[in-house]
């Protein structure tokens, strides 16, 4: 029987795999990259709940969702007399999103999120009738409908008192959207496929590259740019699958990421990666003390005074100290994360003082990373 090509390479790309040894911290492209053009898209519509235990929409503060419910009836046959007001107590009006998976075909379905539009104290029980989610181009791409699973409650006493767990006014549908028309995608038609990576590094893209060429063959993969690698693919649909699912599981020790701090300035957490070094420096941390006692006495005239009166006398008692003695450490040139986090917990440190201390250390030149308050 006479291979192809494509077929050869393919058999020799799994010899291959099962050849190359593990790298050290090596991580598979497919937790590197993605590939360009699969993803999945963001799909929107407005939609009614119906069946609350009259925890819907005000019908004073919510005009839409009336209007709604009478295009809604109107279209099932319903006609509303004039004059008529609808309550929508035990209705509301939602938005309802939801990310469409990439190569999803009719009849699949995906989750679904639905929230609270108006003025709806809890969506709690309530059913989602049909609504179709469109696409950024404004096409419906898919159908939802069902019954809303809700994690959150509320509830409200007479008195006005009243208590919330957690969100009421939104919840979720397990496969509540069912795919009504496919997204067009040139996946099987392009000649070369591009991987992204997740984190752009022109070390990592070289690598990959690198990689995929010396288990596929020269020129097969080559990057473009910090981010993506370009890569020959076979033109079957079928061959291209398996190509890509063997390429999705070689190993490449990607590049060390650049020396960060990270600082929460709400919860004062700090983060520091292995790849800070601090360059000779002295720091020298202290804090001073002031500490003020109130006290009070009694004032009282001698036994043979005359005029005098029993007084209440305010005595205050300030005192300045200094805490700790040695607060000065030296860094000696290359330290690294754990001799920082070693010297600062000496001294005692807190959170804030180790951001003014890292601070302090970028500003004199002898801190070597990039400093990111979130």
């Amino acid at each position: 029987m006479k291979r192809t090509p494509i077929s050869n390479i393919l058999l020799a790309l799994a010899v291959a795999m099962t050849l190359i040894s593990q790298p050290v911290l090596a991580e598979r492209i497919k937790d590197l990259a993605s590939i360009q053009g699969v993803r999945s898209n963001q799909l929107i519509g407005y939609g009614l709940i119906v069946g609350l235990n009259g925890t819907g929409d005000k019908d004073t503060d919510s005009p839409y969702t009336i209007n709604s419910l009478k295009n809604m009836l109107s279209q099932l046959g319903v006609q509303i007399p004039e004059g008529v007001n609808i309550k929508p107590k035990n209705a509301a009006a939602v938005i309802v999103h939801g990310d469409l998976p990439p190569f999803s075909k009719v009849g699949q379905q995906f989750d679904i999120t639905v929230s609270s539009l108006g003025n709806a104290k809890s969506l709690r029980g309530g059913t989602l009738l049909m609504t179709p989610l469109k696409g950024a181009d404004g096409n419906n791409y898919a159908l939802a409908q069902g019954n809303l699973v809700v994690g959150g409650l509320s509830g409200e006493g007479q008195d006005g008192s009243k208590i919330t767990v957690n969100i009421p006014s939104a919840g979720r549908i397990p496969n509540g959207a069912s795919v009504e028309r496919e997204v067009p995608n040139s996946f099987n038609k392009a000649p070369l496929i591009t991987l992204n990576l997740h984190d752009g590094d022109f070390t990592t893209a070289m690598r990959v590259a690198e990689s995929i060429n010396l288990t596929i063959g020269p020129g097969t993969a080559k990057a473009m740019d910090s981010t993506s690698i370009r890569v020959n693919a076979p033109k079957d649909p079928g061959q291209k699958v398996t190509f890509i699912s063997m390429l999705e599981e070689l190993d490449v020790k990607p590049a060390a990421s650049s020396a960060k701090i990270i600082i929460n300035s709400r919860t004062g957490t700090v983060v520091i990666n292995s790849q800070v070094r601090v360059y000779p420096a002295a720091v020298s941390h202290g804090s001073l003390v002031v500490s003020i006692s109130e006290q009070t006495a009694v004032s009282q005239p001698g036994p043979f005074a005359r005029g005098g009166q029993t007084a209440v006398v305010p005595q205050s008692d300030v005192a300045i100290t200094e805490e700790g003695k040695d607060r000065m450490f030296l860094f000696n040139p290359g330290v690294s994360l754990d001799e920082v986090v070693r010297a600062v917990n000496e001294v005692g440190a807190a959170p804030s003082d180790l951001v003014a201390i890292l601070e302090a250390l970028k500003e004199a030149g002898a801190l070597r990373a990039e400093l990111l308050v979130i």
